[in-house]
C-alpha cells in the first residue's frame, strides 16, 4: 500500500497494491498494521479504532456534504468507491491549523481503487460522477446525531472547484442545501 500526503498534509491518498492476471484481480482493501505503520512513517498521527462501516449508493449527480461532527464527536474517515466514481472532498475546519478552511479533492472511483484517508477535524463531501455509484468509508467515531454539522457546499469563502460540467443536474438533499455558511461555522465556535 502506498500513501501519499495531498496539500493539506494530514489528508492521504492510499493507493493499494493489485495484483492482475488472466482471472481478475486481487487487493488488499485495509490492513490495520500496514495503514498505521504507514502513517507513522509519513511522521502523521494514529487515528482510533474504527468502529463504523458506512456504504451509499447515489445516482449521477448527487452532491452530498459537506458534513462533519462536533466534538467529541469528530470522525476520521477512510473513504474508497466500490462501484463508478466520485470527485471527493476534504476541508480542514480546525482552526488552529495553518491550512484552515483549504480543501483537497480527487477523484475517487472503483477503477483506480484510490482511498483517501481524512482525519478527524475536517469536513468531507462528494459529488458523484456516474449513476449506481456505491461510496464506502470507515469511521473512527459514532454516527451522533445531536453532533452532526454541515457547511454549505457552495461556500465562497472555501471555493471548491467542483467538477459540475461532469454531471449536468444536481441532486442535493434540502438538509445539504439549507447547510451553514463557513463564516457561519467560524461564528458557532
Amino acid at each position: 500500500m502506498k500513501l501519499t500526503k495531498t496539500a493539506i498534509p494530514e489528508v492521504v491518498i492510499l493507493e493499494p497494491t493489485i495484483f492482475k492476471d488472466d482471472r481478475g484481480f486481487f487487493y488488499e482493501s485495509y490492513n490495520d498494521e500496514s495503514f498505521r505503520s504507514a502513517l507513522a512513517e509519513l511522521g502523521l498521527d494514529e487515528p482510533g479504532p474504527f468502529v463504523q462501516d458506512n456504504h451509499s449508493c447515489s445516482n449521477k449527480g448527487v452532491l452530498r456534504g459537506l458534513h462533519f461532527q462536533s466534538a467529541p464527536y469528530s470522525q476520521g474517515k477512510l473513504v474508497r468507491v466500490v462501484q463508478g466514481s466520485v470527485f471527493d472532498v476534504a476541508v480542514d475546519i480546525r482552526p488552529e491549523s495553518r491550512t484552515y478552511g483549504s480543501w483537497v479533492g480527487l477523484e475517487l472511483s472503483a477503477k483506480n481503487k484510490k482511498m483517501l484517508w481524512i482525519p478527524d477535524g475536517f469536513a468531507h463531501g462528494f459529488l458523484t460522477l456516474e449513476d449506481d455509484t456505491h461510496f464506502l468509508y470507515k469511521t473512527t467515531n459514532f454516527y451522533n446525531r445531536d453532533a452532526e454539522r454541515s457547511i454549505i457546499w457552495n461556500d465562497p469563502v472555501i471555493n471548491i472547484r467542483w467538477p459540475l460540467e461532469a454531471v449536468g443536474d444536481l441532486i442535493i438533499s434540502e438538509k445539504d442545501s439549507e447547510a451553514n455558511s463557513f463564516e457561519n461555522h467560524i461564528s458557532l465556535k
